[in-house]
């Protein structure tokens, strides 16, 4: 009964990091990422982005906000995150930007840290530059009160 347990588990393991070591080297050799805007971009630093438009209201609570600037070129990637050089702790004071949340810096065990949590690191996953641009498919959304322009 034990062994069978154990074959059982050992055979799992086994086909997970076969699956997820196939995966790594696939991923590394069909894709150039080079070409991918969330992660392309020019070296860690030289860019500095001035806010281009003024900021669009917010239609809901606890929305996040749009971005007032182009993101192009910008660099995020798990080493290097090119929105912290303006919005980070360290240089919101110094560059004009707004400084990055503080729930940005809880994880999912609600556990308080001084760097920002994993799960809020790439910003793009929620924040998105702002258009005044008509909705692609039609909807009926009202900001909440107090809310929107």
């Amino acid at each position: 009964m034990k062994s069978n347990v154990l074959r059982k588990q050992l055979t799992l393991w086994t086909m997970l990091v076969a699956l997820v070591s196939g995966s790594v080297v696939f991923a590394a050799d069909s894709v150039d990422l080079s070409q991918s805007p969330e992660v392309s971009g020019t070296p860690e630093g030289s860019v500095i982005m001035p806010k281009e438009q003024s900021r669009m209201a917010l239609d809901y609570v606890n929305q996040p906000p749009m971005i007032p600037h182009s993101v192009d070129g910008y660099q995020v990637t798990t080493k290097v995150n090119t929105c912290l050089k303006c919005h980070g702790v360290q240089s919101y004071r110094t560059t004009g930007a707004p400084r990055i949340s503080p729930t940005h810096f809880v994880d999912s065990a609600g556990h308080v840290s001084s760097n920002v949590a994993p799960r809020r690191y790439f910003c793009q996953s929620c924040h998105v530059p702002q258009a005044d641009a008509a909705p692609i498919i039609g909807n009926t959304f009202t900001p909440a009160p107090g809310y929107g322009k």
